[in-house]
């Protein structure tokens, strides 16, 4: 299960003179932390093309919580779902901090896919690996404890956002527990009692809004299900987490 796109972003991937075509059909606009950029069941049909920031994709349910489907960076489009359907908005998004984004309207962004083959081509190839990484996260959350799932989300967002500090990881993406809780489908407790067990055993350290790997190798094992709390790889994780 993954919280992040493709390696290669589509911006990125985009021809430089594209880039440039693409950017300039749009509006400039800055989202403060916690703004809400798109929100979920809305029929509007723009498309922000993400210039620097992290944003919080997000779905509602039906207990009134949310779940973290993912996270989305520089250079990375939202909201191409609607613009390309033209149906409502599938998921909210919001900014994880500040974030600068080019706002395209939905015709104008379906007028230049239509104009450059290889752009749709790039996007239906971002929109199967969404799919893909949606249908892992339903078997993960199947059939993998509280642990292992905490587990994979901290080696990922260690592979993907952390910084080498104080003899172990700081994740770049400061997200609160609660945040943790949603992006794995757990309750707030859980992740709680899963982190204590965490810091009892020096894989991790926490403090406000801050996570610390401090064992990398224990992770990646208590991710696989191969380990739990303590280093013992031939230990199967505790059923309850």
């Amino acid at each position: 299960m993954s919280l992040f796109g493709q390696d290669r972003s589509f911006l990125h991937a985009l021809p430089a003179a594209d880039r440039r075509s693409l950017l300039a059909e749009g509006v400039r606009r800055v989202y403060d932390p916690g703004e809400v950029m798109i929100r979920e069941r809305d029929t509007s049909a723009y498309v922000l093309a993400l210039l620097s920031g992290w944003s919080v994709v997000s779905v509602g349910t039906e207990r009134g919580s949310r779940l973290i489907l993912a996270l989305r960076g520089a250079g990375e489009v939202v909201g191409d779902l609607a613009a390309v359907d033209r149906g409502p908005r599938s998921a909210s998004v919001t900014a994880l901090g500040t974030v600068e984004a080019v706002a395209v309207s939905g015709d104008r962004f379906r007028c230049f896919l239509a104009a450059r083959p290889h752009a749709t081509a790039l996007i239906m190839r971002q929109l199967a690996t969404r799919l893909r990484s949606a249908d892992v996260e339903r078997r993960a959350l199947a059939s993998e404890t509280v642990l292992q799932r905490l587990a994979a989300r901290l080696v990922e967002l260690t592979e993907r956002a952390g910084r080498r500090a104080d003899g172990g990881t700081v994740l770049e993406l400061p997200l609160p527990q609660h945040d943790l809780a949603a992006a794995i489908g757990a309750t707030r407790e859980a992740v709680a009692k899963v982190l204590r067990l965490l810091r009892e055993q020096d894989v991790v350290r926490t403090a406000n809004r801050t996570v610390v790997v401090l064992d990398m190798p224990v992770l990646v094992l208590l991710a696989q299900g191969r380990a739990r709390p303590g280093g013992n790889p031939a230990a199967a994780s505790p059923p309850d987490v």
